[in-house]
């Protein structure tokens, strides 16, 4: 029974949350260590993906958020109004990866790597939640830094930043020779 009791405090924080919440405070709110409370959210996270329930626990970077599942969205379009549905573009994905894996990154760096201007990129990612500024650079001028956000682990699956692919050496100088054979073209023309 005292499982139980703990799952439910557990299912009942995170419902009222809404956002995500870090193991460290759930552990605090419910009286045990990190470990302990993990274990408990895991064996949740198990038994709403085994069951026909219409909601489950992600995990984000150390930390828990309670959610629809996605074979739900259609019957939740009939009671709401349809939610926006965002377009990133090929230029808001190229935009949106050089952040994700540089880190914080400036827009001038951005704009160096993708070689045009990223205003409207990078304002269009905040305005989509996947990007956030994350403070200044030390540096003359003080230029906004800019990283990824929880929606970004959300929307692409993944739990924390380690887990995006790595690139291997083979497939960085591929990049490199299309870059420039694109740049070359443009010269051109």
């Amino acid at each position: 029974m005292e499982i139980e009791k703990l799952q439910g405090a557990i299912e009942a924080i995170l419902f009222t949350m809404g956002d995500s919440v870090e193991l460290e405070k759930i552990a605090a709110a419910i009286g045990h260590d990190e470990e302990t409370t993990r274990k408990l959210i895991h064996n949740m996270m198990d038994r709403y993906e085994e069951e026909s329930r219409g909601i489950r626990i992600i995990e984000l970077d150390h930390s828990f958020q309670l959610c629809t599942k996605k074979e739900m969205y259609e019957y939740l379009i009939r009671v709401a109004k349809q939610p926006k549905r965002y377009v990133l573009t090929d230029v808001l994905l190229e935009t949106l990866s050089i952040i994700a894996y540089k880190q914080p990154v400036t827009k001038l760096e951005i704009e160096k790597i993708r070689g045009v201007k990223s205003d409207h990129a990078v304002n269009k990612l905040v305005e989509y939640g996947l990007v956030e500024e994350t403070g200044r650079l030390e540096a003359p001028g003080r230029p906004l830094l800019f990283g990824t956000t929880e929606e970004f682990l959300r929307r692409f699956s993944v739990h924390s930043l380690d887990e995006l692919p790595t690139l291997n050496e083979e497939q960085i100088e591929h990049f490199k020779e299309e870059a420039e054979d694109e740049a070359q073209l443009k010269l051109d023309i």
